[in-house]
């Protein structure tokens, strides 16, 4: 079934994923984890602290195959404990 999603992109794409979560030094260990399982490879992720300190933001991009891997990449990166939301 074509969606909106296949549309909008064509694949093989660079993908950037941003995930927010509590403020944990480990959170930017663990969304690279989790993504090269997914989508092994060679990472540079970047990480933001929010304005009070309470929360961390990480963004990571990948070469992102299909629709299928992004999907569950969302899935997965927002199954790790201090993960809020997955943009």
């Amino acid at each position: 079934m074509k969606t909106k999603f296949d549309e909008l992109l064509e694949f093989p794409c660079h993908f950037p994923f941003k995930v927010l979560g509590s403020a944990d030094e480990s959170l930017m260990d663990k969304v690279v984890e989790v993504v090269q399982q997914h989508a092994p490879g060679d990472y540079r992720p970047t990480s933001k602290p929010s304005g009070k300190g309470n929360f961390q933001s990480v963004t990571i991009s990948i070469q992102a195959q299909n629709k299928d891997q992004v999907e569950i990449l969302y899935k997965a990166l927002a199954e790790i404990d201090t993960v809020r939301m997955v943009m």
